[in-house]
């Protein structure tokens, strides 16, 4: 039997429950260790106040609807009774076309989008015209995301969302609403920081299923698959 429980797999060998009893013991400490570090993400002090309210673009709630573009601020995208939004910066530029990695990291974000609602704001930052956004989410499928354009303000530098040679970053923010205004209280810095040998920042992978998933397979995620708008 094994060290942790007393169930068992049919078949399995000795010598596969030692090693399993091994990796548990891994899992065990692993998921202690997630746990500490969102709390002390959490417990992170305030950031600075919101630069500004920024002025976003944005269509109507029917993505069909090709013509409505209404201007949006920031302090506009917290519902009643939830002070905190999480904005995903989507690598999307005017003059470029939108990123592969982000547009498969928010196919499986549109899907939770309407969980998520349930407990706190989302939004979905592009630099490119809100038109080519919502024409790209309409052949995606995606139909619960909040999204936004912020061709016309400053976001994106300023919340490490793009370069200084205009490179869009694929950067999460998290804000706060308080009694003396909207504050910053987190940024997926680790995108920033160097990358083990072999791996990428790995900055959203909490968020991102898809990686997670393939981690459990005996092949693991690869160092050269990365995903694609399509497959044949």
């Amino acid at each position: 039997m094994g060290q942790f429980h007393r169930q068992h797999l049919p078949n399995e060998t000795e010598d596969y429950r030692a090693a399993r009893d091994r990796l548990l013991a891994a899992e065990k400490d692993l998921r202690v260790q997630v746990e500490k570090v969102a709390a002390l993400r959490r417990k992170l002090p305030r950031g600075g106040l919101l630069k500004e309210d920024y002025v976003f673009e944005e269509g109507g709630r029917d993505l069909s609807d090709s013509t409505t573009v209404t201007r949006t601020c920031l302090s506009e995208l917290f519902a009643p009774g939830k002070d905190s939004l999480v904005v995903y910066g989507f690598m999307y530029a005017p003059d470029g076309k939108p990123c592969p990695m982000c547009s498969a990291f928010l196919d499986g974000l549109d899907g939770n989008a309407v969980h998520i609602a349930q407990r706190t704001n989302l939004a979905v930052v592009a630099k490119a015209p809100i038109g080519q956004i919502r024409d790209w989410a309409r052949g995606r499928g995606w139909h619960n995301l909040r999204l936004l354009s912020s061709g016309g303000c400053s976001y994106n530098s300023d919340y490490l969302a793009e370069t200084p040679e205009g490179e869009q970053l694929p950067i999460v923010n998290v804000f706060q609403k308080a009694e003396d205004g909207i504050c910053h209280r987190y940024a997926s810095e680790l995108f920033f920081l160097p990358s083990e040998p072999g791996q990428n920042p790995r900055h959203i992978d909490n968020l991102w299923p898809l990686w997670n998933l393939l981690d459990l397979t005996p092949e693991g995620r690869g160092t050269d698959w990365y995903p694609r708008y399509d497959y044949d």
